[in-house]
């Protein structure tokens, strides 16, 4: 790479991250900024030389912050483990399929996604109150699985299809059952795209708002977090929804810091071949 592309190359990156971090900063800025510094002017001041914990405190006092992230956390776990218990036979089974099916069958699951997300949750939520699942914590995670699931087929498709076939013959050969042979040393080998998968399908669960919204519209009781931050950004509730935003975004900055080395080309690619 030529050496006078590279200042440039910085200065793109430097805006870029500027123009990605705003907002979270405004989100600092409001909830930590005491209300005449934010809200009483046209502007804010962007550098505060003034920080409360007031606007927090109150905001706690006068919403419901903990109750919908608490059903956040449920669905959340509850869509990441059902889509491992699904996705890692699917990805298994499918990585054993040519090239030429396998690929169809995962541009098949990929529809779902392709699709606006009012064209099916509406049909879906439907069903959900016949089988009494609205405004529970498993009506939105079933319904969120359709989201999560097709990317969680592809990773660990890509993960089993990475592994050498003689490694499965071998241990079959050395008298393993088929069982043993998936538990003790196929799985071990594709930790990392079952990890991957699961902290995808996490953080997808934890800020969708089209199917929790349809399955489980009643505030706060039985809303995820995405929901009750629409509910008091629609009540002209300007501080305490920035507060609930700013608090809703550690986890994700937590699992994106944590597992960041993971987060790359050769785990998400998946096994898609010609």
């Amino acid at each position: 790479m030529p050496s006078k592309t590279k200042p440039l190359i910085y200065i793109a990156a430097i805006i870029l991250s500027i123009i990605f971090f705003y907002p979270f900063w405004t989100l600092i800025l409001l909830a930590f900024e005491p209300t005449r510094l934010t809200f009483g002017r046209l502007y804010p001041v962007q550098f505060p030389f003034e920080v409360t914990l007031l606007n927090i405190i109150n905001s706690f006092k006068q919403v419901d912050l903990i109750g919908p992230l608490i059903r956040s956390f449920e669905v959340a776990f509850m869509v990441g483990g059902l889509a491992l218990l699904l996705g890692v036979p699917a990805g298994y089974g499918i990585a054993k399929l040519t090239a030429k099916i396998s690929n169809k069958l995962i541009a098949f699951l990929f529809i779902i996604n392709m699709m606006p997300g009012l064209v099916i949750a509406i049909p879906i939520s439907l069903y959900f109150y016949s089988a009494h699942l609205e405004n529970t914590a498993v009506g939105v995670a079933l319904a969120q699985e359709l989201v999560v699931l097709p990317l969680t087929v592809f990773i660990l498709m890509g993960g089993f299809r990475s592994l050498p076939r003689d490694l499965e013959n071998q241990a079959r050969v050395d008298g393993a059952s088929l069982g043993s042979t998936f538990y003790h040393v196929l799985l071990p080998l594709v930790r990392i795209p079952i990890l991957i998968a699961f902290v995808l399908s996490w953080m997808t669960s934890w800020d969708e708002f089209t199917y929790a919204f349809i399955v489980a519209p009643i505030v706060p009781s039985d809303s995820t977090f995405p929901v009750a931050l629409y509910d008091y950004v629609r009540r002209d509730l300007p501080l305490q929804s920035a507060t609930f935003a700013l608090i809703a975004t550690i986890p994700v900055i937590i699992l994106v810091v944590v597992f960041q080395k993971y987060l790359k080309g050769q785990y998400l690619s998946g096994g898609l071949v010609g």
